[in-house]
């Protein structure tokens, strides 16, 4: 019993100093691991780069996990105030009016604000800087209630466009990113405690859609600071709060970083610090989202890390001309009835995308015809017109994209009919139907024997 005793203690022993050993062991490949699969160590919750003209993925750090957004909340209030502006159902100089709910956020000058008054009435444009540029909560709020009629319809409205834009884990509960523990009893949606939650990919699908359908909002974006003299007895200096921008001075040199013309910064204490930017270098430009980064000087920091990443590690080539003729095996489509077998293909316009220094610049095709033009034998009918789209090519990059890309559809170009294939005259028609005839009768028979 004694001697058994001892050897459960021997064994105990030893396979403690195994287990020891063992994690002595694995911590340290365990943080190669890590570095390895973060190449940049990018110090935030998460964070994501994007390619905008091809809509690749270039870097992502958990980018599918939903944080509070805080102020980046506003971007998706751009967006609409902008779509409404557009559809011509708002003007810069349309009237906005002051609601009490609107008017009790402006105050708080703890908040971001410009001080609102009730008995004046503001421009969509007065209010629209001081939102883009200043962050201010309570023009903000005056903006989603002009769009939405309430601010609750409006955040109907954002979810909406939320889902449409693909953003899977966006649920927004008011316009501005303040937590409703600030807004009260007038927050819209959601708890005492709740917020607007938002992930790094969410944030970046919605700059994509901002910049490739308004890219007129990054001209109020840029602004690094600007007066809002509307209802003030003195002018109020709006100071942009991203200071990434060109045009601050010397004394935020440190920060500014060439070609940045956007977009949205956010601060609460539950979010942190956090930044969506886009810079924009002799047409190539980057979007990044960086989440709840330990300090205001860190989301430029981070950001800046980021985009160097971009354009230091990736040069951006032109894969795919306009009219360039497809080669290989999908070069072509046969056509039924043309007065040519089978029509060339060609790209339907230019793409281009970020590659990898070093890597190969080859590229691979994937044609997909489009079912609705083809017949049931899979040919296209003549006469097929010169430009024509017949369909898609994937196209990609032999290296791939390691991250791949912000919608499926980014590296989709377009497919073209390189030539006009006119449609064979009645005559040759008929002979080629009545050979065709023939061809069957002989086949059937030769399959009874």
């Amino acid at each position: 019993m004694k001697f058994s005793n001892k050897l459960s203690r021997f064994a105990a022993v030893s396979l403690a100093l195994i287990l020891g050993l063992t994690l002595a062991f694995q911590i340290p490949f365990a943080s190669k691991a890590e570095a390895a699969s973060d190449p940049l160590g990018v110090k935030a919750k998460s964070a994501i780069l994007v390619d905008f003209n091809s809509g690749q993925i270039l870097y992502e750090k958990d980018a599918d996990h939903v944080y509070p957004p805080a102020s980046m909340t506003k971007m998706m209030t751009e967006y609409l105030v902008m779509q409404a502006l557009h559809s011509k159902k708002l003007t810069w100089d349309t009237p906005v009016s002051i609601s009490d709910y609107t008017y009790k956020i402006s105050q708080n000058r703890a908040f971001s604000n410009v001080p609102l008054k009730k008995d004046h009435q503001y421009t969509v444009r007065e209010l629209y800087e001081a939102m883009a540029i200043y962050s201010a909560n309570g023009a903000t709020i005056a903006l989603a209630e002009k769009v939405g009629g309430t601010e609750k319809h409006f955040v109907d409205l954002m979810n909406k466009t939320a889902k449409k834009f693909g953003m899977q884990s966006a649920e927004y509960i008011n316009s501005s990113g303040l937590e409703n523990v600030d807004l009260g009893s007038d927050a819209p949606y959601g708890g005492k405690d709740a917020s607007n939650q938002l992930s790094a990919k969410d944030l970046a699908k919605l700059a994509y859609h901002i910049i490739k359908d308004y890219p007129d909002a990054l001209e109020i974006s840029k602004i690094p600071l600007k007066q809002f003299t509307a209802g003030v007895d003195s002018p109020i200096q709006m100071v942009n709060w991203n200071y990434m921008l060109p045009g601050f001075g010397a004394n935020m040199a440190k920060f500014t970083y060439a070609g940045v013309d956007g977009l949205k910064t956010g601060h609460t204490d539950l979010a942190g610090y956090c930044f969506t930017g886009t810079v924009n270098r002799n047409g190539h430009r980057l979007i990044s989202v960086v989440m709840g980064t330990p300090s205001d000087p860190q989301r430029f920091e981070q950001t800046r890390a980021l985009f160097d990443y971009g354009y230091n590690q990736f040069t951006e080539k032109t894969l795919a001309k306009k009219n360039q003729r497809i080669k290989g095996a999908q070069k072509s489509v046969a056509v039924h009835d043309g007065k040519q077998d089978r029509a060339p293909l060609a790209f339907g316009k230019t793409y281009k995308a970020a590659v990898l220094n070093g890597d190969s610049s080859a590229v691979t095709y994937k044609v997909v015809l489009d079912r609705s033009k083809l017949n049931k034998d899979g040919n296209l009918e003549a006469p097929v017109k010169k430009g024509e789209t017949v369909g898609y090519a994937e196209v990609t990059p032999k290296s791939g994209s390691h991250y791949g890309y912000i919608y499926q559809s980014n590296n989709k170009v377009p497919v073209i009919a390189a030539e006009q294939i006119e449609r064979n005259n009645w005559f040759v028609r008929m002979i080629k139907g009545i050979g065709a005839f023939f061809a069957s009768i002989f086949s059937w028979i030769a399959g009874l024997f």
